[in-house]
């Protein structure tokens, strides 16, 4: 975060890059760091486990880290400083390829390692233990909340000290930090919990896919008891109507089985499934539309690392004789996520616990009432920038004279928002997918992040191409006073209601697989339109 909230300016006033150019390049790194997640957990998932994945891409994440605070250093790898109003020298082809190079090692480590630590985490705990439990149910809100507090001396303190002391300081620092970080985690090998990796998800999904496919004329049976099941009694899971298509996979047909040497049949998994890990698959399918109807909210998110920040240049940002760095304006955002996760943990989880018997709301009661206030943020951020915009058509400043203070409703409710989204798309993606495909499911999760950061870029894009005029640069202007930023944040605003309708629809739809506890079933069940 210390890198990626105070990117822009370094791509805008360092290596000369125009507004949205740069608003595209730090989507860009973000989106491919949380989509390289599904990497990560396929490698913990088939052949590394969750252990050795932190360890490994940790490493890698410090070697890019390491990187760039070497590009920021040296003279050669960055264009020549310019003064305001002259004509600038954009950075050339090699200074941006190992700007790359650093940002995409950094992007890689953060795939490996953001996909197992979450899940390596709830590994600690025993859920045949009524005791750990209990204490899971706290652990996804305090896990956030450390990463929060993380982010918090990312956008104040490094921030100022990428501004005013050097970036490759700031980025140094950085890297000494998780070389920090990974001895400390190595220091407790000896006392992890581990899981052995169970083979490849990806592989039992398309081997099921295949099975039904190839059996898709075949009809299926009256009860489900003629359907193959070969799992052992307490590990089964009880099947479910929906996507009978894939219940095909476990019809037994003729070839499905094969002799082994000792005169064993066996099925072929490429033919014939058991109804378990054909409902392992269903329940990974019953996450999807769940998962598609997330992406808007970090679209909405990758706002506040972009053109919030470029806004946040532009405005008086002076309390006393001290200047507040433009990137530094996040404080508010992880303020946001700081207060409203403490509030939630001490205040709300005990009152609905002896109110409703629920340790808190349900995670898909979270997710939207996260999309409710990144909505509400997206509003307020448009409303301050035609603020913004009819200051600076009178004003000829470079700084304009309006309070910076503005921009703190949209970082707040945005970062209210994601305190109860992240925690709920966490625990939900955790809690409703397959034992087998838990690292997995972490990086589906996590790729409505990615996603969102790619759909923001394409908006961007889009949004540049339609609105521009041979006498007019349109909304996404080089110059954002210049533009019409505040109707961009007007169509996102549009989009996410849009989003919000069709998430209550799949939530109502939703239903969480029998066999997990009754607590997580309960949960599930309780999400109506009244609870929105």
């Amino acid at each position: 975060m210390g890198i990626a909230v105070n990117l822009v300016t370094y791509l805008m006033d360092t290596m000369h890059l125009s507004s949205s150019s740069s608003a595209n390049i730090v989507t860009d790194f973000m989106g491919t760091s949380f989509l390289l997640c599904l990497l990560g957990g396929f490698l913990a998932d088939s052949f590394l486990g969750r252990f050795k994945t932190i360890a490994i891409f940790s490493t890698i994440q410090a070697l890019g880290t390491g990187a760039l605070a070497v590009a920021t250093k040296l003279p050669e790898l960055r264009p020549p400083t310019c003064h305001h109003g002259e004509a600038c020298t954009p950075a050339t082809a090699f200074q941006m390829t190992f700007l790359y190079i650093a940002l995409y090692l950094i992007a890689l480590g953060t795939g490996g390692l953001k996909s197992s630590i979450s899940g390596f985490g709830s590994d600690q705990f025993d859920d045949k233990d009524p005791k750990e439990k209990a204490q899971m149910a706290y652990f996804f809100n305090r896990f956030f909340f450390i990463i929060s507090v993380g982010t918090l001396m990312a956008v104040t303190v490094l921030v100022y000290i990428q501004d005013e002391v050097g970036r490759s300081w700031a980025y140094g620092i950085c890297t000494v930090s998780m070389g920090i970080a990974i001895a400390v985690f190595l220091f407790g090998t000896k006392s992890y919990r581990y899981k052995k990796s169970q083979g490849s998800p990806v592989v039992q999904i398309f081997q099921i896919i295949a099975a039904s496919i190839r059996k898709r004329k075949t009809e299926l049976p009256q009860s489900i008891v003629y359907l193959y099941e070969d799992t052992p009694e307490g590990l089964r899971i009880e099947h479910t109507d929906q996507f009978r298509m894939l219940d095909k996979a476990a019809v037994v047909t003729e070839g499905d089985l094969e002799q082994t040497l000792d005169g064993i049949a066996i099925p072929n998994p490429w033919k014939l499934s058991s109804v378990t890990r054909v409902e392992e698959v269903k329940m990974m399918v019953r996450l999807l539309p769940i998962w598609a109807t997330t992406i808007i909210f970090w679209t909405t998110y990758a706002q506040m690392i972009t053109f919030s920040v470029e806004q946040a240049s532009t405005m008086r940002r002076n309390v006393g004789n001290f200047q507040i760095p433009a990137g530094s304006l996040t404080v508010f955002f992880v303020a946001a996520i700081l207060i409203t996760l403490a509030f939630y943990d001490r205040v709300i989880m005990p009152f609905w616990k002896k109110w409703k018997g629920k340790p808190g709301f349900s995670s898909l009661q979270k997710i939207a009432i996260g999309l409710v206030l990144s909505t509400a943020g997206m509003a307020a951020a448009a409303i301050v920038e035609q603020e913004r915009l009819s200051v600076a058509k009178t004003s000829t400043q470079k700084t304009l004279p309006i309070s910076v203070f503005l921009l703190v409703p949209q970082f707040f409710l945005v970062g209210a928002g994601e305190a109860f989204i992240y925690t709920g798309q966490l625990d939900f993606f955790i809690t409703q997918s397959p034992k087998g495909m838990k690292t997995m499911s972490t990086g589906l999760f996590l790729t409505t992040l990615s996603l969102g950061f790619f759909v923001s870029s394409f908006l961007v894009s889009i949004v540049k191409k339609v609105t521009a005029t041979s006498v007019s640069e349109g909304w996404l202007a080089d110059n954002i006073n210049h533009g019409r930023l505040d109707l961009f944040y007007w169509l996102l605003v549009i989009l996410s209601g849009i989003n919000f309708v069709v998430y209550v629809i799949c939530a109502l739809w939703f239903k969480p697989t029998k066999g997990k506890d009754s607590e997580e079933k309960e949960n599930g069940k309780s999400f109506s339109v009244e609870d929105c």
